[in-house]
Order: structure tokens, then C-alpha cells, then sequence
């Protein structure tokens, strides 16, 4: 990195983390949403704003951006976030789409029940409700599902319109729609493969894009993840966050393609052509679930490895931030100073006031901001 970028973005994170110890507080409480003001619109405009110039500081050729493609790619992503909103069509739409997901989930515990029910009671036994049980399965499962759609060809319809329009609007080529409209749905194993034949003519700014898209959106597994966890079993919950996740990924795709196109602008010839390939991921439909099921457990596994470590290393963590705030004081200078809520120096201490400047800009309540910080810094 240059001096001067660097200097650049040490000026701006101070200007920007300073004012997380004025505005956070310890309310343990998530306080209920005001509605839209023009205060939270300000805050939004704010957030984006620091956002696209963050990416601008990191561009790799500041004037080769396309600011048209910048602003297309913000009124798409705004005009998705007032439709959710405040359009009825459009949020009876996100309902469907919620309840079949929601339902779909429901399918996954069967199989898990027929694995580890107990033969005396014919459920689950209360010991074994635990997240790899109950959560780990459903990751498999859509893999499964997600390689039939695949092999017939549902998917690539859906997401080869997607791509047509992102390419038309947003001015950038079919390979590279194809793979973010296909990241919506598919996770970074399958969507590459519709583009399997495009990637070694791709060029620097393509390939930004391709490996952006895939670390901006949800799979449908890890989709299902979060819904099932943050549910808690209870449907109406599973409902309500499965129709904000959903919205999330979809308002995710302009998103991305705006900062991978500042990072990475595009210089060279655009390829409009948006052509799906036919390659199927199966010599026929139960070879496709086999795959699938394959394919999902790795992810299982992986999800279930990644866990274990960065929990015990977390815990880790705070075992030597302790230990430092008991031999610098610091543990009861932290639990006075924040009446109680921390009472030692920690990982979500230091996150909950770092994150917290970020989460004022996305909007959440002052008082909120270090509780929501805390858990964006944890996770």
C-alpha cells in the first residue's frame, strides 16, 4: 500500500472511531425502531457515502471508476429497500418467499428427527438438542435440494434473468452477472460453475467481482443456517428473518458490484453476451443429490471446525485480556466506568466501541450501538 493511501485511511478511521466512547451505551435491551426520519435517512446517505469512499482510497485506478455504474448500482439497491418497504406487492412477495423457505426448513428436521430420534419416544431427545443436531443437518439438506433445482435447470433460469437485467443496467459483462445472480441462491462452489468457461478470459476487475459476490450473499444452506438460529424454533420468528435475510441478499448484489467496481473499475472490453451453460452437476437427478449431499457435507464439517476454533480461540482471547486487565487495573476501571455491563476487559469490550461508529451509520439506535457492535465484532 502507498504512504499516502495509508495515510489517508489512518486520518479516516480516527475521525471515524473516535466518536464510538461519546456515543455508545451499555443498555442491554434492543431499543424498538423509531421509523423512517429524515435523521436515519441522513445517517444512511452518511453510511454509504463512507463506504464508497473507503473503496475509492483502495482503487486501484481512482479515474478509471464509472460513476455511472456507482450511482445506477445505489438507485437499484435504494429503489429494492423502498420497495421492501412500502410497496404491498412487493412485501406480499418476500412474505411467500419467506413461508416456503420457512416450510422448506421444516423438511430438514424430519431427516434429522429419523437419524437421532429416540426409539422409545419417537422424538429428539431434549440432550441432544444441540446445534449440530438441529442446525448442521439443514446445510446439508439444501445442498441437496440446490443441486436438483440445479440439475433442471431451474436455478439458471431464474438467475439468467437476473443477470440480463444487471448486465443492461449496470453496464457490466454476462460472465460476471451470471456469477453474482447465481450467488444469491448458490454458494461459492456451485456458482462458479456457471461460469466455469468464462473464468480464465477474465480479466482483473471480473474476477474482483466474481470472488466479491461470493463473500456478499448467502447460500441457500448458510441462508438456512441463520434463519434456524436466529428463530430460535419458533416459526413466526423463522418467518419474520427469513424474509429480511432473503431481502438482504438480493439488495447485496448492486451493492457489491459498486465496490468491486471502485476497487477493481473496469478498463478493459465489456463481453455483454449472458449465455447460461448447460453443464450439469450430475450424469442424471439422483447422481445431482448425491453430489449435492456430498458437497454439503464438507460444508457441514467445515461449518462445524470453523466454529470449535474461532470460539476457542476467542475464549482464548479473553483469557489473556483478563488476566492484562487484572495486572493493569483496567477489569474494575471497564466494570465502573460502564455501570456493570462489562466487568472485565474482553473481545467484545474492545469490539462492542470499535464496531460501534459503524452501526450508528447503518441506522441502529444510539444507545443500542455497542450491543449490536459487540455482536457484528463477535461473529
Amino acid at each position: 500500500m502507498k504512504p499516502s493511501k495509508l495515510r489517508t485511511l489512518m486520518v479516516l478511521l480516527a475521525l471515524f472511531f473516535i466518536p464510538a466512547t461519546l456515543f455508545a451505551n451499555n443498555n442491554p435491551v434492543i431499543s424498538s425502531g423509531g421509523g423512517f426520519t429524515i435523521q436515519s435517512l441522513f445517517r444512511g446517505l452518511l453510511g454509504m457515502a463512507i463506504i464508497m469512499f473507503i473503496a475509492w482510497v483502495f482503487s486501484t485506478n481512482r479515474k478509471a471508476i464509472s460513476w455511472r455504474v456507482v450511482l445506477t448500482g445505489l438507485a437499484i439497491q435504494i429503489s429494492l429497500a423502498l420497495a421492501i418497504l412500502y410497496v404491498p406487492f412487493v412485501q406480499s412477495v418476500f412474505d411467500v418467499l419467506g413461508k416456503i423457505f420457512v416450510k422448506i426448513l421444516s423438511f430438514s428436521d424430519e431427516g434429522a428427527k429419523f437419524l437421532f430420534k429416540s426409539f422409545s419416544t419417537g422424538e429428539i431427545e431434549e440432550p441432544l438438542l444441540n446445534f449440530a443436531i438441529t442446525i448442521l443437518p439443514t446445510i446439508i439438506f439444501f445442498s441437496g435440494l440446490t443441486s436438483i433445482l440445479f440439475y433442471f435447470g431451474i436455478i439458471q433460469k431464474v438467475v439468467y434473468w437476473l443477470a440480463l437485467g444487471m448486465t443492461k443496467l449496470l453496464k457490466i459483462s454476462g460472465a460476471e452477472s451470471l456469477s453474482v445472480a447465481g450467488n444469491i441462491f448458490l454458494g461459492q462452489t456451485e456458482s462458479p460453475l456457471m461460469i466455469k468457461a468464462y473464468l480464465e478470459k477474465m480479466n482483473r476487475s471480473e474476477m474482483m467481482l466474481v470472488m466479491s459476490g461470493g463473500m456478499a450473499t448467502l447460500a441457500g444452506g448458510v441462508l438456512a443456517v441463520y434463519i434456524k438460529v436466529l428463530g430460535g424454533g419458533d416459526p413466526v420468528q423463522e418467518l419474520i428473518y427469513a424474509k429480511h435475510l432473503l431481502a438482504a441478499s438480493i439488495m447485496a448484489a448492486p451493492g457489491i458490484i459498486i465496490i468491486a467496481k471502485m476497487l477493481v473499475p473496469q478498463t478493459e472490453k465489456i463481453d455483454k453476451e449472458v449465455d447460461v451453460p448447460k453443464e450439469k452437476i450430475g450424469k442424471n437427478v439422483l447422481d445431482a443429490i448425491s453430489n449435492g449431499t456430498t458437497e454439503g457435507i464438507r460444508l457441514a464439517v467445515n461449518v462445524a471446525g470453523m466454529l470449535l476454533v474461532f470460539i476457542a480461540l476467542i475464549a482464548m482471547l479473553n483469557f489473556i485480556f483478563v488476566k492484562i486487565g487484572d495486572w493493569t487495573t483496567l477489569n474494575s476501571l471497564i466494570a465502573s466506568a460502564t455501570n456493570g455491563e462489562y466487568t472485565q476487559l474482553s473481545l467484545e469490550f474492545i469490539l462492542g466501541y470499535i464496531f460501534a461508529p459503524f452501526m450508528w451509520l447503518l441506522g441502529v439506535a444510539a444507545e443500542d450501538m455497542d450491543l449490536v457492535g459487540r455482536v457484528l465484532g463477535k461473529k
